[in-house]
């Protein structure tokens, strides 16, 4: 007996547990890199479906609630459902723009309960296609969700900008020069903030950030202490508490498409989560992970969230500090949770300026556009074809940003869809990848073999001459777009991770 375990008997990495004090910390340090981007889509839906200050906060708090839930789902698991990977879960970016158009259909008595109804059915639909999903990864290539991961930054810097000029556009100083300037002023602290500070501070810049903007804008007069002073200390996101769900035909089929736009993001993120923590995510494992986001999407509107999706920046995160604990991350689900029901930790978050989260949001925003345009730097651009699947998906999906009444004589019903470019835009990247990548073979000839390529389709176990095989191999060059890419080491062992978002 020499004392020492076998190699593989030897506890791994993902699953060891930390002494509690540093549990706590390193968890706490997930929620602090986190925690803007999961009470960002709240503040953006609440206010577009004709909530108050008191109402957007409690569905701020309604969303770290259920992003505590989604959290341990995916970090401690049960049955079939988790990938058991220290991942974060929480509100996903993708499904703003689609709930806020939704919200402006059905105004504001019915918002919340049509978009509740939506999430429930993405979600569980989502949940039953997770096994079918994690094998369909291959027709996700980076042409596709680098397309989408850009249009979903895109997306959504209106909306930074609407919050610099104030919000409200019929309010006296919308666009006045104090509202501008504060805006500014906290863009650029954020940048500099980015650039001096090292590690840990490094990540949570943005909400350092925000924390000074709103410190300064309290001399200058924009700074409100209502939602606070009407907050209780400890309270519960009642269930159903803006009505029971209703479920409407347009709605459903968008939120089930950016059901489908998260869970290849999370599909993404496992792949790169996997190979930082040297447990590489398999298919078992990623069949897991869809189950969590999904079955977290489906449980949330029960408490008032919305759909859940893994969080890319805590990938850096783990890369950075090499804490790789599952454990750790399951603390912050804890911690999350117990934010969610302190209503005045939630109200705390209201008190942030329109202006001062503009600024703050321009930076957000614009690194979820450029993740996606450095997964697109994976997509084999020098490829005719990809330049043209990147061009129709972006050029559709810009519609409803710069002309935003360009489908107003179609049937209401496909706005709801068709107002969203995200959602336009991910369906013509994935259809014209499908026709250009998968479909679209040149000769009979090639067509075997290019479309084993494209299927991923690495079978060795045949009788074939290595010569042959060669010859093939020749005829048929190795296409990026159609062959499933890794995740790009770089976005993994960086601040800014590859896959967004939008969160």
């Amino acid at each position: 007996m020499t004392g020492q375990k076998p190699e593989e008997d030897r506890e791994h990495p993902v699953d060891r547990t930390l002494p509690p004090l540093k549990m706590f910390t390193s968890g706490l340090q997930h929620v602090a890199a986190m925690y803007a981007g999961v009470v960002a889509p709240p503040m953006i839906v609440g206010p577009a479906c004709g909530l108050s200050a008191t109402e957007t906060a409690f569905l701020m708090g309604a969303s770290l609630f259920t992003a505590g839930i989604a959290t341990l789902l995916q970090t401690l698991g049960f049955w079939k459902v988790g990938a058991k990977l220290p991942f974060v879960n929480g509100v996903s970016f993708a499904g703003v723009t689609p709930m806020v158009a939704i919200g402006k259909a059905h105004g504001p008595a019915d918002a919340l309960p049509v978009i509740f109804g939506a999430v429930i059915v993405a979600g569980v639909l989502g949940f039953l296609l997770a096994p079918y999903f994690s094998k369909l990864v291959r027709f996700f290539p980076p042409v596709v969700t680098g397309t989408v991961i850009t249009l979903i930054g895109v997306s959504l810097l209106p909306v930074a900008f609407n919050w610099s000029q104030g919000g409200n556009d019929r309010a006296p100083d919308y666009g006045s020069l104090t509202n501008i300037g504060m805006a500014a002023l906290t863009f650029l602290i954020v940048l500099v903030l980015r650039r001096v500070l090292r590690g840990f501070l490094q990540q949570i810049a943005i909400l350092l950030g925000l924390v000074a903007g709103t410190l300064i804008a309290i001399p200058v007069g924009i700074t409100h202490f209502s939602a606070l002073s009407q907050a209780s200390l400890i309270g519960f996101p009642t269930p159903f508490h803006f009505g029971v769900p209703q479920f409407d035909v347009a709605a459903i089929v968008s939120m089930c498409i950016v059901m489908l736009v998260c869970m290849t993001e999370s599909t993404a993120d496992m792949l790169a989560l996997g190979r930082i923590v040297d447990r590489p995510a398999d298919e078992r494992t990623i069949e897991g992970g869809l189950r969590a986001d999904t079955l977290g999407t489906a449980l949330s509107p029960l408490f008032n969230g919305f759909a859940n999706s893994a969080f890319a920046q805590n990938i850096g995160l783990v890369a950075m500090t090499k804490v790789r604990s599952r454990f750790v991350v399951a603390t912050s689900g804890l911690i999350l949770i117990v934010l969610g029901l302190c209503p005045v930790a939630a109200s705390v978050i209201s008190l942030v300026p329109l202006p001062v989260l503009g600024g703050a949001g321009i930076v957000l925003f614009g690194s979820v556009a450029a993740s996606g345009i450095q997964t697109l730097a994976s997509a084999a651009m020098e490829k005719g074809d990809n330049a043209l699947i990147v061009a129709a998906a972006v050029g559709i999906g810009l519609i409803p940003i710069a002309a935003p009444d360009f489908y107003h004589n179609l049937p209401k019903d496909l706005l709801v869809v068709l107002d969203s470019g995200i959602s336009t835009g991910c369906l013509v990247a994935i259809v014209l990848n499908l026709v250009f990548n998968h479909f679209d073979r040149k000769t009979p000839d090639t067509e075997g073999n290019a479309e084993g390529e494209a299927l991923g389709d690495t079978d060795t176990d045949t009788d074939t001459d290595t010569d042959t095989d060669a010859a093939a191999a020749a005829a048929v060059p190795s296409d990026p777009a159609t062959t499933p890419q890794p995740v790009p080491a770089t976005a993994a062992d960086t601040d800014e991770p590859a896959a967004a978002t939008a969160h």
